[in-house]
């Protein structure tokens, strides 16, 4: 099971958050969300047990249980919706043309 935990100190690593769910069962992974920009925890991770009913005990036992200023918050993580591949969307798509969407001939029929 994926576990969602928020609520997690700015300075807790990987390493310390897979130990404090590890007195629950087997871990798969322990990942704290890491901001791209600063490098600094976003303060909330994941966690993946293998077992599903250890990871409903370690949701019953360290949920608004206080690491720091705030409660944690632990459950059960969210499918993440499926990115549609290739292409992307929108935007400025150039070309021209006949098409009356480009850029370059927008204006050629005013002449």
């Amino acid at each position: 099971m994926n576990l969602f935990v928020a609520g997690l100190p700015y300075d807790l690593d990987d390493a310390e958050l897979e130990e404090i769910f590890e007195k629950f069962g087997k871990i798969n992974s322990a990942k704290v969300a890491i901001d791209k920009e600063t490098g600094k925890s976003r303060g909330f991770g994941f966690v993946e047990m293998e077992n599903d009913d250890e990871a409903k005990e370690a949701i019953d036992g360290l949920n608004d249980i206080a690491l720091g200023k705030k409660p944690l918050v632990v459950k059960q993580a969210e499918d993440r919706p499926k990115k549609p591949s290739g292409g992307g969307g929108g935007g400025y798509r150039g070309g021209g043309g006949n098409s009356g969407g480009g850029y370059p001939n927008r204006d050629r029929n005013r002449y």
